[in-house]
């Protein structure tokens, strides 16, 4: 006879939290009963403000994620709702799609975490969960039957199409005859569609290093062995650029004609500026180039996550005519429809990582992205964390900097250097007279510790987060 469980209850016990922008935790964590507590009780929170009988889901390539889709299945058929299922998409095709069907949606990724790690991203039917919405869901008591009835999942592919033609819709001409793309497959989620986007404009599309394995890239802190993959490939290949993703294809990595990959706010900066965006909502983590470059009527700075980026877009949109943001990881957020050749683009507030590279490409027809990238204000960013890194330690670290930042700084090993300006925003963000940025915060989505730097040379910024990160072991 099955057990009877109430939502909270197994949520609770589970260890899975919320973390910047989704339910985190080991795979180990998200058992059946854990993924069902977890999808019953987001329907339970929404189904008072919306109407519908049908959820949408959709996974990345982690070996975990079709197990925990179908646990998300197997429960909402308890409570009659059906579900369709689109396999192996991006996150924002699934978002896309919720949206234009008006469904609600549940995404099983881990995006760049470990592969030992997974998650879970909630979409009502007018868009990605806030931060109140993720609160209701840990506190839902709804009851339902312990999982042990498993079907097998069928593919829809409409949220792939759809997809694609969002994007291939804009433009009539192949504007990108001649051009080289190397996509940078590895396990992303896109991996099978965006060919489709590149080769509809004409580009000639290089497929690059395949894998069977689950790889964890990280848009924010690209490995050097991707580094040094990219410069290699757009020698061999006569390159325009390299593209690639996150697992979950929300988070590009674009590089230059030369191989060299763009910081995902400089990429987003870029983007913004080709879409004629009149204000911004960017993360506090993100480049002071946005500001100093003047090409925007209104920047808001928030707490680093796609839902505070989101959060902002309402009342941005009362007084601007057009207004995205993006994350220093080059997650693109449209937050108001826009024109593009004349034909209306849909706002998708969720991250997404090909709607900015198409835009580079098209400011790149003009100027070459290494020279647009020159063009603005030559503030350089870094990036960097420390992994399996207890979260209590960082925070303690981070607690005791807000009460003395200058011991903090000078712990770091930046010694006799005034402090211009504290941040709180999100961690610890500090300011040094010689215009050097120093961010230390905790991840929200695994037990490491993140540091930004900025810095008007590239080499400064670089090893600042180096230094950082070698005295924070020692503290």
């Amino acid at each position: 006879m099955n057990n009877n469980l109430i939502s909270s209850e197994v949520i609770a016990d589970s260890g899975v939290a919320f973390g910047t922008s989704g339910a985190r935790g080991l795979v180990t964590q998200f058992t059946p009963d854990v993924c069902a507590a977890f999808a019953v009780a987001f329907i339970q929170s929404i189904k008072n403000n919306f109407s519908f009988n049908t959820v949408a889901i959709a996974i990345d390539n982690r070996p975990s994620s079709y197990a925990m889709a179908q646990a998300c299945e197997a429960v909402l058929k308890q409570i009659n709702i059906d579900v369709i299922y689109y396999g192996v998409v991006p996150t924002p095709a699934l978002a896309y799609i919720a949206q234009e069907d008006d469904m609600p949606a549940i995404m099983v990724t881990g995006s760049h975490i470990p592969f030992d790690r997974n998650g879970l991203k909630f979409y009502r039917p007018d868009g990605e969960i806030s931060k109140q919405d993720e609160q209701a869901i840990l506190t839902e008591k709804v009851h339902f039957t312990e999982i042990d009835d498993i079907s097998d999942l069928i593919v829809n592919k409409k949220a792939e199409d759809e997809y694609v033609n969002r994007y291939t819709s804009l433009f009539t001409l192949p504007w990108l005859t001649g051009k080289r793309i190397g996509i940078y497959e590895h396990s992303s989620a896109g991996r099978d569609l965006y060919y489709r986007i590149f080769e509809a404009f004409g580009a000639e599309v290089i497929a690059l290093e395949r894998s069977d394995q689950f790889v964890p890239i990280d848009t924010e802190a690209v490995s050097e062995a991707d580094t040094l993959k990219a410069i290699n490939w757009s020698k061999e290949y006569s390159l325009d650029m390299v593209f690639s993703t996150d697992g979950d294809g929300d988070r590009p990595l674009v590089s230059d004609e030369h191989g060299n990959w763009l910081r995902g706010d400089i990429l987003g900066l870029l983007s913004a500026d080709v879409l004629n965006i009149e204000a911004l909502a960017v993360p506090v983590s993100c480049n002071t180039a946005i500001e100093s470059c003047n090409k925007f009527r209104h920047v808001e700075r928030t707490k680093i996550g796609s839902p505070y980026v989101i959060a902002e877009f309402q009342p941005l949109a009362k007084e601007f005519n057009t207004v995205a943001g993006f994350e220093a990881n080059g997650g693109f957020l449209l937050g108001s429809d826009v024109f593009i050749n004349g034909k209306s683009l849909k706002a998708l507030p969720t991250r997404d990582a090909i709607l900015p590279a198409i835009m580079l490409l098209v400011a790149a027809q003009e100027q070459k992205t290494s020279e647009l990238v020159k063009a603005l204000p030559q503030r350089f960013t870094y990036s960097d964390r420390i992994q399996n890194f207890a979260t209590a330690k960082s925070q303690s670290i981070i607690a005791s900097g807000k009460k003395n930042p200058s011991e903090l700084i000078s712990q770091l090993g930046f010694k006799n250097i005034a402090i211009k300006h504290v941040d709180e925003t999100d961690g610890l963000r500090i300011t040094l007279n010689n215009n050097v940025i120093i961010h230390l915060r905790p991840s929200g989505n695994a037990p490491e510790l993140r540091c930004y730097a900025e810095a008007d040379n590239y080499i400064v910024a670089n090893d600042s987060v180096v230094k950082a990160l070698k005295n924070i072991q020692k503290i």
